[in-house]
């Protein structure tokens, strides 16, 4: 099935795909690769700000955050492009995408200066502090701890899985400020920047790529934060961590379905397989399509989020077991197809099955995106 698209769209697309043809770096210009998810070499660095002057950055922005002001249908054709041709529009995915976009959301016209643009414009790099070792995906269960004292926040704890952190500049760090309030209240959302006396962090590897340093350790000991880095009201970051969530899962689908569309291209199976995927990558897309529509429900974003990224596990596994023994070995590693591309190297098998857990719990578990299916579009009891 293809979609007709409206013409003034197809029109923003081409001037888009236009652009990219005349400004994007070239294979020699690309180098360094980055190194983390916060890493952000000079090239790169250049090439968002450029992006971010044309206005096609984040198209959906006003002007002067790096966009248009273009509608819904717009910034999927744009997307689509950018996914099409296989590009990053920011080598620091969780600033541009998540950071950025909830200080925006939530912070005040000083903050959006000092902090979002800077992000924006690939002038700093943000990484998100959630996940703690004992609370999992659990945010409620958060421990990190800031007492406010006079006109600092004094910030003790841990956070754990922090992507990018040792290259970021600033945290968004999620912490419990008032420890008496029901476990959904009382919690705070601060920036800290990653230079502040007594933070502490420490890169390691991961199952699929152990020299893949990606993933932190941050340790919080006495660290004064200034109270002006309070992002959003004081107990009340359960609404900004909904709203960073919610930037994290908005339009995944379009990278889930393309990913499908890899494993459509690469992967070995029979037939029966093969139409299993053709199917999950279109239902992919005409769910994402309705969320462009209509009044739409932000709950249903879970249901592509969990679709999504259950179906790139489950495919990654057949791919595997088609292989069998060989689909363990580690090709060696290969420039990719585009200078720009997402996948930085070729991976085996066996590491994008292993890869593909990441996307079951990123952005919010499978089980915490069940949940809110069962809660709030079915309407079953807690």
């Amino acid at each position: 099935m293809k979609l007709d698209s409206d013409p003034a769209i197809e029109e923003f697309r081409a001037e888009f795909s236009a652009f990219l043809d005349a400004h994007l770096p070239t294979a020699a210009e690309a180098m360094p690769r980055p190194r983390s998810s916060a890493d952000v070499p000079p090239w790169a660095a250049r090439w968002q700000r450029t992006l971010f002057d044309a206005g096609w950055l984040l198209p959906g922005n006003p002007p002067e955050y790096g966009g248009r002001n273009a509608t819904l249908p717009q910034q999927l054709a744009h997307l689509e492009e950018l996914s099409r041709r296989r590009i990053y529009h920011s080598f620091n995915p969780q600033g541009l995408g998540i950071i950025a976009a909830s200080i925006l959301t939530f912070g005040t016209e000083e903050q959006k200066q000092r902090w979002a643009v800077p992000i924006l414009r690939a002038e700093i790099t943000a990484a998100l502090g959630m996940s703690e070792p004992e609370a999992g995906s659990d945010l409620a269960g958060l421990r990190t701890r800031a007492i406010l004292d006079d006109d600092h926040f004094v910030v003790n704890g841990q956070k754990v899985w922090t992507s990018g952190a040792h290259h970021a500049d600033v945290l968004l760090t999620f912490v419990r400020t008032d420890p008496y309030a029901p476990k959904h209240k009382g919690i705070s959302v601060l920036l800290i920047p990653t230079d502040t006396p007594g933070v502490v962090r420490r890169p390691f590897g991961s199952l699929a790529s152990p020299d893949d340093l990606d993933f932190n350790e941050v340790f919080f000991t006495d660290v004064r934060v200034p109270k002006e880095n309070l992002i959003g009201e004081l107990h009340r970051g359960w609404r900004v961590a909904h709203g960073s969530l919610g930037h994290e899962r908005t339009m995944l689908w379009l990278s889930y379905a393309e990913r499908l569309d890899d494993l459509i291209r690469d992967a070995p199976g029979d037939e029966e397989w093969y139409a299993t995927l053709l199917m999950d990558a279109q239902a992919l897309r005409l769910l994402g399509y309705r969320q462009l529509g209509g009044d739409r429900d932000p709950a249903e974003v879970s249901v592509l989020k969990l679709l999504g990224s259950e179906a790139i596990q489950a495919a990654g596994l057949r791919a595997l077991e088609a292989q069998g023994p060989e689909g363990l070995a580690h090709p060696a590693a290969t420039a990719p197809p585009n200078h720009m591309s997402v996948e930085a190297f070729t991976a085996s098998w066996f590491e994008r099955y292993a890869r593909s857990f990441a996307g079951t719990i990123a952005g919010g578990t499978s089980e915490i995106q069940r949940n809110i299916i069962a809660e709030r579009i079915l309407g079953l009891p807690r």
